[in-house]
C-alpha cells in the first residue's frame, strides 16, 4: 500500500482548536487559513497554550466567508476572512517580530473575558512576510504564525510506538491531536517521517528540513485544557531526546510545489 496520507489538520488560530478535513489547498507558506490568526498581549507577544491552556477548548470553524470561535457555555463569535483595512502593528512570534493588522474588537473582548487575560486578535495579511529558519529550511521559505515551519508530519506508527512505551508505564493512550500536525500518515515504520527529504503528495510536494522538538503543549489536555503532564515528555526524553532538538516527535517540512492534497493521497519520493 505505501505510505497515505490518512488525515489532515490545520489551525486557523495559533494556539486554539484545529479543523479536520477531507482535502487542502496547499500554499507556500502553510494549508491554506492555517495559522493566520494569532493572540497577543498588550505588547503584541504571542499568547499560546503554554501560559494559557485554556486556548485549546476555544473551537474554530470557517463558515460564509467567516472565521468563527466558540467555546464552552459561550456565544460565538464570528471574525471576517479578510479583515477590514487597519493600521499595521508589530507583533512578536518566538524570535520573529512581523507586520499584522488587528482582526476584530469585538473578538479581542471575547478573548480576553474567556482567557481571562487582556488580549487581542491579530491577522497575518498576504504582503506580511515570515520566513523559517534558513538554518534548516533554507533560504525563503515563508510560513505564518505557525512555531517554525509550515506543516508538520507526524506517522500513525510514530504514535503507536510511542503509546506502547507510556502503556508499559500504565498510562494511557495519548491521541494525536496532542501533537497538532497538519498531515497523518500511514504504512511508515516508526519515525520514518525523520528521514523524509523531498515528498510528493496529491498536486504538492514538500520537503523534511527539522524535526520537532516538543514542549508543554503535549502535556495538555486538548479537549479539556488541562495540563496532565509529565508525559508525554517525560517518556519522550527517555529515547527521543537530542541535544539540538529536544525531545523529537514529528517532522517539520516546507511548500517546495504548491497544490492540493486528500486524505487517501499516496506519499511518494519526490
Amino acid at each position: 500500500m505505501g505510505i497515505i496520507l490518512t488525515a489532515i489538520n490545520f489551525y486557523p488560530v495559533k494556539g486554539l482548536k484545529g479543523i479536520a478535513l477531507e482535502q487542502a489547498h496547499c500554499t507556500d507558506r502553510g494549508i491554506a487559513h492555517d495559522r493566520r490568526w494569532m493572540v497577543v498581549d498588550a505588547e503584541g507577544i504571542f499568547i499560546s497554550q503554554r501560559s494559557h491552556p485554556r486556548m485549546a477548548t476555544v473551537w474554530t470553524d470557517l463558515s460564509d466567508g467567516m472565521l468563527v470561535l466558540s467555546a464552552p457555555d459561550e456565544d460565538s463569535v464570528e471574525i471576517p476572512l479578510e479583515p477590514p483595512p487597519a493600521a499595521s502593528m508589530k507583533v512578536q512570534v518566538w524570535n520573529s517580530i512581523v507586520d499584522a493588522i488587528p482582526a476584530s474588537r469585538t473578538a479581542d473582548l471575547w478573548l480576553s473575558n474567556y482567557l481571562e487575560s487582556p488580549c487581542r486578535l491579530v491577522y497575518m495579511p498576504d504582503d506580511s512576510v515570515r520566513y523559517s529558519n534558513n538554518k534548516y529550511a533554507g533560504d525563503g521559505n515563508r510560513v505564518g504564525f505557525a512555531d517554525g515551519y509550515a506543516y508538520l508530519a507526524i506517522g500513525e506508527s510514530s504514535l503507536a510506538d510511542l503509546n506502547s512505551r507510556l502503556a508499559a508505564k500504565n498510562h494511557p493512550a495519548l491521541p494525536m491531536n496532542r501533537f497538532r500536525p497538519n498531515f497523518v500518515l500511514s504504512g511508515t515504520d516508526p519515525y520514518a517521517e525523520d528521514r523524509f527529504g523531498e515528498v510528493r503528495v496529491g498536486s504538492a510536494a514538500f520537503r523534511g528540513v527539522k524535526p520537532c522538538g516538543r514542549c508543554q503543549v503535549t502535556t495538555t489536555d486538548q479537549a479539556t485544557g488541562e495540563v496532565t503532564g509529565p508525559e508525554p515528555l517525560l517518556t519522550l526524553s527517555g529515547y527521543r531526546d537530542s541535544p539540538e532538538f529536544g525531545q523529537m516527535f514529528g517532522m517539520n517540512m516546507v511548500s517546495v510545489r504548491a497544490g492540493t492534497v486528500r486524505v487517501g493521497d499516496s506519499v511518494e519520493p519526490a
